[in-house]
């Protein structure tokens, strides 16, 4: 039985960002491996009825800021809820993870996810852009010709065998983690997760 979580994730998601840290936490802890998925939510949305954050209803949105400051201040984490760079491409970063996770390991994939996020939701930086993400290869000691590699079309198969194979599994948003089958969405489902990797 395969016991490694699969992590489905949008890489310009708030809430990835604001579980990324406590996911490898639980990892660590259980001593489980992880498959990094950055997966399309556009096609993710298409499949499963969800509308892109510029569609929601105002309500919604306001709402949604709402409870990213509630979260960020629960968690201790610094979050600004509406960074000058956002709505971002999230496809430059997503093949970048999605290439270093397959030429660089499981582990490197998570460090540099981790370093996108916080560049996004912490840091102010444009994480579609060449020089950002060049930058966070530097920093997380990876190497900075991955970026260019990124854009071959493996990679973005890759990309999309993973956006195809989330919806396959029912997910519908980020983040989303499946363990043996069983699914836990959002950051605030990570006390199931818990619970269910203590079984």
């Amino acid at each position: 039985m395969n016991r490694a979580i699969d992590y489905y994730f949008s890489a310009p998601s708030p809430w990835t960002y604001l579980g990324h840290d406590r996911l490898l936490a639980l990892l660590a802890a259980h001593r489980r491996e992880v498959r990094v998925l950055p997966v399309d939510f556009n096609r993710v949305f298409a499949a499963s009825g969800g509308l892109p954050l510029p569609k929601r209803a105002p309500q919604r949105q306001a709402y949604r800021l709402l409870e990213l400051r509630r979260f960020a201040e629960h968690l201790g984490m610094a979050l600004n809820p509406e960074p000058k760079y956002f709505p971002a491409d999230a496809a430059p970063s997503s093949l970048l993870i999605t290439l270093v996770a397959h030429a660089d390991g499981m582990d490197a994939a998570m460090r540099l996810s981790g370093a996108v996020f916080a560049a996004c939701w912490r840091e102010e930086r444009d994480i579609a852009s060449d020089g950002t993400l060049a930058e966070l290869l530097d920093e997380t000691d990876l190497p900075t010709e991955r970026l260019a590699q990124s854009r071959g079309a493996e990679t973005q198969a890759r990309y999309d065998a993973h956006t195809q194979a989330a919806i396959d599994a029912g997910v519908f948003g980020a983040p989303t983690y499946i363990v043996e089958g069983e699914m836990f969405w959002g950051q605030d489902r990570l006390d199931f997760l818990q619970r269910r990797l203590s079984v």
